[in-house]
Protein backbone atom coordinates (compact mmCIF):
# COMPACT_ATOMS: atom_id res chain seq x y z
CA UNK A 1 0.00 0.00 0.00
CA UNK A 2 1.15 3.05 -0.93
CA UNK A 3 1.93 5.82 1.87
CA UNK A 4 0.35 9.60 1.78
CA UNK A 5 3.67 11.66 2.25
CA UNK A 6 3.33 13.94 5.53
CA UNK A 7 2.42 17.85 4.40
CA UNK A 8 4.64 20.08 5.56
CA UNK A 9 2.29 22.66 8.38
CA UNK A 10 1.96 26.36 7.57
CA UNK A 11 -0.71 28.83 9.57
CA UNK A 12 -1.29 32.21 10.08
CA UNK A 13 -1.61 32.99 13.72
CA UNK A 14 -3.63 35.83 16.12
CA UNK A 15 -5.88 37.10 17.74
CA UNK A 16 -8.37 37.29 16.44
CA UNK A 17 -7.97 35.31 13.45
CA UNK A 18 -11.36 34.16 12.12
CA UNK A 19 -11.65 36.68 9.25
CA UNK A 20 -8.03 36.25 8.19
CA UNK A 21 -8.46 35.71 4.16
CA UNK A 22 -4.67 34.08 4.26
CA UNK A 23 -6.06 30.19 4.21
CA UNK A 24 -7.66 30.89 1.14
CA UNK A 25 -4.74 33.02 -0.72
CA UNK A 26 -2.20 30.28 0.40
CA UNK A 27 -4.33 27.05 -0.97
CA UNK A 28 -4.30 29.26 -3.97
CA UNK A 29 -0.53 29.44 -4.13
CA UNK A 30 0.20 26.20 -3.30
CA UNK A 31 -2.80 24.87 -6.03
CA UNK A 32 -0.81 27.31 -8.73
CA UNK A 33 2.70 26.04 -7.95
CA UNK A 34 1.99 22.25 -6.85
CA UNK A 35 3.17 22.43 -3.57
CA UNK A 36 2.76 19.73 -1.09
CA UNK A 37 1.60 21.69 2.10
CA UNK A 38 -1.42 22.91 4.16
CA UNK A 39 -1.75 25.69 5.85
CA UNK A 40 -4.55 27.03 8.12
CA UNK A 41 -5.68 29.90 10.77
CA UNK A 42 -4.98 29.18 14.64
CA UNK A 43 -6.18 31.17 17.28
CA UNK A 44 -3.62 31.66 20.09
CA UNK A 45 -4.90 32.89 23.27
CA UNK A 46 -2.93 36.46 24.35
CA UNK A 47 -0.54 34.54 27.31
CA UNK A 48 -0.05 31.53 25.16
CA UNK A 49 1.70 32.42 21.70
CA UNK A 50 5.49 31.32 23.17
CA UNK A 51 4.06 27.86 24.02
CA UNK A 52 1.75 27.51 20.86
CA UNK A 53 4.28 29.15 18.33
CA UNK A 54 7.37 26.08 19.94
CA UNK A 55 4.64 23.67 19.57
CA UNK A 56 3.85 24.41 16.08
CA UNK A 57 7.72 24.24 15.03
CA UNK A 58 8.14 21.13 17.12
CA UNK A 59 5.54 19.18 15.17
CA UNK A 60 5.58 19.53 11.19
CA UNK A 61 5.51 23.22 11.10
CA UNK A 62 8.03 24.82 8.53
CA UNK A 63 6.25 28.40 8.38
CA UNK A 64 3.81 31.12 10.03
CA UNK A 65 2.50 34.12 9.50
CA UNK A 66 1.95 36.29 12.35
CA UNK A 67 -0.52 39.12 12.61
CA UNK A 68 -2.16 41.32 15.68
CA UNK A 69 -1.34 41.28 17.95
CA UNK A 70 1.78 39.03 18.10
CA UNK A 71 3.93 40.61 15.52
CA UNK A 72 6.46 41.92 18.54
CA UNK A 73 6.38 38.63 20.45
CA UNK A 74 7.34 36.94 17.11
CA UNK A 75 10.06 39.02 17.10
CA UNK A 76 11.33 37.90 19.91
CA UNK A 77 10.86 34.41 19.81
CA UNK A 78 13.03 34.08 16.33
CA UNK A 79 16.74 32.94 16.54
CA UNK A 80 17.57 35.52 13.65
CA UNK A 81 16.13 38.45 11.86
CA UNK A 82 16.33 39.61 8.63
CA UNK A 83 17.11 43.43 8.37
CA UNK A 84 13.99 45.03 7.33
CA UNK A 85 12.61 43.00 10.06
CA UNK A 86 15.32 44.57 12.29
CA UNK A 87 14.28 47.64 10.92
CA UNK A 88 10.49 46.63 11.16
CA UNK A 89 10.69 45.83 15.19
CA UNK A 90 8.07 43.60 14.31
CA UNK A 91 7.52 40.49 11.72
CA UNK A 92 4.79 38.86 10.21
CA UNK A 93 6.32 35.82 8.56
CA UNK A 94 8.23 32.99 10.90
CA UNK A 95 10.72 30.25 8.60
CA UNK A 96 12.00 27.59 10.13
CA UNK A 97 15.60 26.35 8.74
CA UNK A 98 17.16 23.77 7.57
CA UNK A 99 19.38 23.36 11.37
CA UNK A 100 15.66 24.30 13.38
CA UNK A 101 16.58 27.52 13.99
CA UNK A 102 13.89 30.14 13.61
CA UNK A 103 14.41 33.21 10.88
CA UNK A 104 12.32 36.14 11.00
CA UNK A 105 11.36 38.22 8.55
CA UNK A 106 8.48 41.02 7.79
CA UNK A 107 6.88 40.99 4.38
CA UNK A 108 4.32 44.04 4.51
CA UNK A 109 6.65 46.34 3.19
CA UNK A 110 7.98 44.60 0.46
CA UNK A 111 4.22 43.82 -0.54
CA UNK A 112 2.97 47.15 -0.69
CA UNK A 113 5.96 48.29 -2.57
CA UNK A 114 5.90 45.58 -5.29
CA UNK A 115 1.55 46.25 -5.59
CA UNK A 116 2.17 50.05 -5.84
CA UNK A 117 5.24 49.58 -8.43
CA UNK A 118 4.46 46.31 -9.96
CA UNK A 119 0.76 45.52 -10.02
CA UNK A 120 -0.31 49.55 -10.35
CA UNK A 121 2.87 50.58 -12.46
CA UNK A 122 3.11 53.50 -9.99
CA UNK A 123 7.08 54.73 -9.64
CA UNK A 124 8.58 55.89 -5.95
CA UNK A 125 11.79 56.64 -7.49
CA UNK A 126 13.04 60.35 -7.18
CA UNK A 127 8.85 61.35 -5.85
CA UNK A 128 7.88 62.87 -2.96
CA UNK A 129 6.22 60.43 -0.46
CA UNK A 130 3.75 60.86 2.48
CA UNK A 131 3.16 58.42 4.91
CA UNK A 132 0.32 59.12 7.10
CA UNK A 133 0.65 57.64 11.04
CA UNK A 134 3.62 56.91 12.47
CA UNK A 135 2.72 52.87 14.46
CA UNK A 136 3.98 49.29 13.49
CA UNK A 137 1.93 49.91 10.16
CA UNK A 138 3.95 52.90 8.74
CA UNK A 139 7.13 51.21 10.66
CA UNK A 140 6.81 47.92 8.92
CA UNK A 141 6.95 49.64 5.43
CA UNK A 142 9.33 52.64 5.77
CA UNK A 143 12.54 50.48 4.91
CA UNK A 144 11.15 49.14 1.66
CA UNK A 145 9.66 52.34 0.62
CA UNK A 146 13.48 54.13 1.30
CA UNK A 147 14.82 50.93 -0.87
CA UNK A 148 12.98 52.44 -4.05
CA UNK A 149 14.96 56.41 -3.30
CA UNK A 150 12.24 58.29 -3.29
CA UNK A 151 13.46 62.30 -3.51
CA UNK A 152 11.55 62.80 0.01
CA UNK A 153 9.68 60.58 2.66
CA UNK A 154 7.82 62.76 4.81
CA UNK A 155 6.26 60.96 7.78
CA UNK A 156 3.15 63.32 9.43
CA UNK A 157 0.96 61.79 12.98
CA UNK A 158 -1.15 63.11 14.95
CA UNK A 159 1.35 63.12 17.63
CA UNK A 160 4.60 64.91 15.89
CA UNK A 161 7.20 63.25 18.44
CA UNK A 162 6.29 59.99 16.77
CA UNK A 163 6.45 60.79 13.42
CA UNK A 164 9.75 62.97 13.84
CA UNK A 165 11.43 59.98 16.10
CA UNK A 166 10.70 57.29 13.34
CA UNK A 167 12.03 59.54 10.46
CA UNK A 168 15.30 60.03 12.99
CA UNK A 169 15.43 56.11 13.28
CA UNK A 170 15.48 55.89 9.37
CA UNK A 171 17.27 59.15 8.31
CA UNK A 172 20.07 56.94 7.48
CA UNK A 173 18.46 55.32 4.48
CA UNK A 174 17.23 58.48 2.62
CA UNK A 175 15.76 62.17 2.74
CA UNK A 176 12.76 61.18 5.90
CA UNK A 177 11.39 63.79 7.75
CA UNK A 178 8.40 63.54 10.38
CA UNK A 179 5.99 66.08 11.30
CA UNK A 180 1.98 66.58 12.49
CA UNK A 181 -1.13 66.67 10.07
CA UNK A 182 -1.26 70.50 10.18
CA UNK A 183 2.12 70.68 9.31
CA UNK A 184 2.58 69.23 6.00
CA UNK A 185 3.42 71.09 3.24
CA UNK A 186 3.18 70.81 -0.36
CA UNK A 187 1.68 68.17 -2.67
CA UNK A 188 2.87 64.84 -3.13
CA UNK A 189 3.26 62.07 -5.45
CA UNK A 190 2.57 59.18 -3.55
CA UNK A 191 0.09 59.53 -1.02
CA UNK A 192 -0.20 56.11 1.59
CA UNK A 193 -2.72 55.92 4.52
CA UNK A 194 -1.02 53.76 7.39
CA UNK A 195 -3.42 55.09 9.65
CA UNK A 196 -6.39 52.87 11.41
CA UNK A 197 -8.59 55.72 10.65
CA UNK A 198 -10.38 53.80 7.49
CA UNK A 199 -11.00 50.78 10.49
CA UNK A 200 -13.47 53.53 12.06
CA UNK A 201 -14.85 55.22 8.89
CA UNK A 202 -12.93 58.35 9.88
CA UNK A 203 -10.22 60.40 7.52
CA UNK A 204 -6.99 61.63 9.45
CA UNK A 205 -6.80 65.36 9.42
CA UNK A 206 -5.13 66.44 6.30
CA UNK A 207 -5.35 69.03 4.05
CA UNK A 208 -6.65 69.19 0.43
CA UNK A 209 -3.28 70.92 -0.44
CA UNK A 210 -1.28 67.40 -0.51
CA UNK A 211 -2.78 66.49 -3.30
CA UNK A 212 -1.75 67.53 -7.09
CA UNK A 213 -3.49 66.05 -10.36
CA UNK A 214 -1.20 63.59 -10.51
CA UNK A 215 -1.04 62.14 -6.78
CA UNK A 216 -1.64 58.24 -6.66
CA UNK A 217 -3.33 57.63 -3.21
CA UNK A 218 -3.22 54.54 -1.22
CA UNK A 219 -4.68 52.99 1.54
CA UNK A 220 -3.40 50.38 3.33
CA UNK A 221 -6.93 49.27 4.84
CA UNK A 222 -8.97 47.42 2.07
CA UNK A 223 -13.03 46.86 1.53
CA UNK A 224 -15.56 46.09 -0.88
CA UNK A 225 -16.65 49.43 -0.82
CA UNK A 226 -13.85 52.66 -1.38
CA UNK A 227 -12.16 53.64 2.00
CA UNK A 228 -13.13 56.93 3.34
CA UNK A 229 -9.70 57.90 2.46
CA UNK A 230 -9.55 57.01 -1.20
CA UNK A 231 -12.93 58.79 -1.45
CA UNK A 232 -11.64 61.78 -0.34
CA UNK A 233 -8.56 61.93 -2.15
CA UNK A 234 -10.63 61.86 -5.29
CA UNK A 235 -13.15 64.40 -4.27
CA UNK A 236 -9.95 66.31 -4.13
CA UNK A 237 -8.77 65.44 -7.77
CA UNK A 238 -6.22 62.66 -7.34
CA UNK A 239 -5.14 60.75 -10.89
CA UNK A 240 -5.71 57.32 -8.63
CA UNK A 241 -6.42 55.61 -5.34
CA UNK A 242 -5.71 51.92 -4.21
CA UNK A 243 -7.00 49.97 -1.78
CA UNK A 244 -4.94 47.75 0.71
CA UNK A 245 -5.86 43.89 -1.03
CA UNK A 246 -2.92 44.27 -2.93
CA UNK A 247 -0.73 44.62 -0.32
CA UNK A 248 -2.43 41.91 1.83
CA UNK A 249 -1.69 39.61 -1.49
CA UNK A 250 1.44 40.72 -1.72
CA UNK A 251 2.80 40.56 1.43
CA UNK A 252 1.60 36.83 1.58
CA UNK A 253 3.23 35.54 -1.79
CA UNK A 254 6.74 37.01 -0.29
CA UNK A 255 5.77 34.57 2.67
CA UNK A 256 5.00 31.97 0.40
CA UNK A 257 8.80 32.26 -1.94
CA UNK A 258 10.59 32.74 1.49
CA UNK A 259 9.13 29.67 2.78
CA UNK A 260 8.92 27.31 -0.80
CA UNK A 261 11.00 28.98 -3.07
CA UNK A 262 8.79 29.76 -5.74
CA UNK A 263 6.69 32.62 -6.52
CA UNK A 264 3.00 32.60 -6.94
CA UNK A 265 1.05 34.51 -9.66
CA UNK A 266 -1.14 36.73 -7.67
CA UNK A 267 -3.15 38.18 -10.52
CA UNK A 268 -5.58 35.63 -10.18
CA UNK A 269 -5.67 35.36 -5.92
CA UNK A 270 -6.31 39.34 -6.13
CA UNK A 271 -9.24 38.78 -8.54
CA UNK A 272 -10.79 35.89 -7.11
CA UNK A 273 -11.03 37.72 -3.71
CA UNK A 274 -12.54 41.21 -5.52
CA UNK A 275 -15.38 38.98 -6.99
CA UNK A 276 -15.99 36.96 -3.65
CA UNK A 277 -16.34 40.59 -1.55
CA UNK A 278 -18.68 42.01 -4.47
CA UNK A 279 -20.73 38.69 -4.22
Amino acid sequence: MQMTQPKDQYAVVGNPISHSKSPNIHAQFAEQTEQVMSYHAQLIELDDFEKEVAAFFQERGRGLNVTVPFKEQAYTFADQHSERAKRAGAVNTLIKQTDGSILADNTDGAGLVRDITVNQNVTITAKRVLLLGAGGAVRGVCQPILAEQPQQLVIANRTVSKAVALADYFADLGQVSGCGFNQIEGAFDVIINGTSASLAGDLPPIPASIIHADSVCYDMMYSHEPTVFNRWAEQQGASKTIDGLGMLVEQAAESFFLWRGVRPDTDKVMQQLRQASAA
